[in-house]
């Protein structure tokens, strides 16, 4: 019986500072969360191997800055992505208006073949929080619709739709590879951290 070939995905979690992102970071491949705060400086990144639709499955999860002082990072980090999942906090109408920033300058900095194309997933975090909500879901969603964007929301504290949201993300960046393959164009490089699998920094929380 043959092994089969492993697949090696790289996200990138984008979005405002303070939305959570380390913390969906956190909870999909750990497992973990926790209410403390700690800025993530730069970029952090995780790994979590996963079986999905009958492939094994590599899932390089990039936590970002969500400051414009690490924006130079940029080109760096999001080439080779698969797939980006913009993030932002359900309390904060901020977070909400900065996301065609960030898909933007995404697109700008990734510079993948067919930008049109490119698989996002926008996340609209902290629902736990309903009390102190400033984007309603048929806001978010009627954006999302506009832009042709996957969107879900969900709570890395009650671990809701956590998961689900991160599935949803494998399954577009390999509907999108298969889609090169069958057109026969090549995929854009997928380059793993030269570094190994623990993290190279300090992991915030929502």
């Amino acid at each position: 019986m043959s092994m089969r070939r492993r697949v090696h995905l790289k996200v990138i979690l984008l979005g405002n500072s303070g939305v959570g992102k380390s913390a969906l970071m956190n909870l999909y491949v750990n497992k973990h969360y926790t209410n403390s705060y700690k800025a993530t400086i730069g970029a952090d990144f995780l790994i979590r191997d996963v079986t999905l639709d009958g492939k094994n499955i590599t899932v390089q999860v990039w936590d970002t800055a969500g400051t414009e002082r690490f924006q130079s990072l940029g080109s760096v980090l999001y080439r080779g992505a698969n797939c980006c999942i913009l993030v932002f906090d359900v309390t904060s109408e901020a977070s909400f208006r900065a996301l065609d920033g960030w898909r933007k300058e995404f697109l700008l900095q990734a510079d993948p073949r067919d930008p049109d194309g490119f698989p996002f997933i926008v996340i609209g975090n902290k629902t736990d929080l309903s009390s102190s909500r400033a984007v309603s879901s048929k806001h978010a969603e009627d954006w999302c619709e506009a832009h042709k964007l996957t969107y879900i929301e969900t709570s890395a504290k009650e671990a809701m739709n956590v998961e689900e949201a991160f599935r949803n993300c494998v399954r577009l960046a390999l509907k999108r590879m298969k889609s090169e393959d069958h057109s026969g164009t090549q995929p854009d490089l997928i380059q793993l951290s030269p570094f190994d699998s623990k993290p190279p920094g300090p992991c915030g929380c929502r």
